[in-house]
């Protein structure tokens, strides 16, 4: 495990992290040149979680640093798409609905950000007890999933924008029109779901803390 704080792994987590108020703003925009920038940054935000995660395994630049950095940075750049997309979805026009949902329900908000923050906590009461608790596999599956949907919903909005002004209506749009709408329902969907199971796998697996046993291996 290295000892230096600001290993590589951690200042690409800094940056992800320092790029989700810029991304929140962005993605409130109606503007498609400012959305699609929203889109780029998004991406890259998201691969960079992949990048520092390979860095950190390869030249075991691992630090207990990264271990609480790298989660707060997936749960900023969730805080920095979702609210946007909770309050776009309402606009007067209803042209910036979530596909297949319509409206971004209060409920999806708060299942996605309750576990969000009861995670953080727990995390956080884990320390004081001498225990850090890092991103598991259900969690980076999570955060993965998530990201598909946040990424596939700003492209949509720059799509649909884009569409409606070039008034794209042939047999490309038609195949994927209903395509790009159910990919991001269905991600949402899978997205909650593994919100809800990754929730569970935390509890379980460190239930030692809260039963106040010591660690099985």
């Amino acid at each position: 495990m290295a000892s230096g704080r600001l290993s590589p792994p951690n200042l690409i987590t800094l940056g992800r992290i320092l790029a989700c108020p810029v991304l929140f703003f962005l993605v409130l925009s109606p503007r498609i040149d400012l959305l699609f920038t929203a889109f780029v940054l998004f991406l890259l935000a998201s691969l960079s979680d992949l990048w520092d995660g390979f860095l950190a395994r390869k030249y075991g630049w691992v630090t207990e640093m990264g271990k609480l950095l790298d989660p707060l940075a997936d749960k900023l750049l969730l805080l920095a798409t979702l609210i946007p997309f909770y309050l776009v979805s309402r606009r007067p026009d209803g042209a910036w609905e979530v596909p297949g949902w319509g409206e971004l329900p209060l409920w999806v908000l708060l299942v996605l950000l309750g576990r969000e923050a009861a995670v953080t906590l727990f995390r956080s009461w884990a320390a004081r007890k001498g225990e850090v608790i890092s991103a598991g596999a259900s969690g980076k599956a999570k955060a993965f999933v998530q990201n598909l949907f946040s990424g596939s919903l700003i492209l949509w909005y720059v799509v649909i924008r884009r569409a409606e002004a070039r008034g794209w209506d042939g047999a490309v749009w038609a195949l994927w029109d209903p395509f790009h709408r159910g990919f991001v329902a269905v991600s949402l969907a899978i997205a909650l779901l593994l919100t809800v199971y990754s929730m569970g796998v935390y509890l379980w697996k460190y239930r030692f803390l809260w039963l106040g046993k010591e660690p099985t291996v």
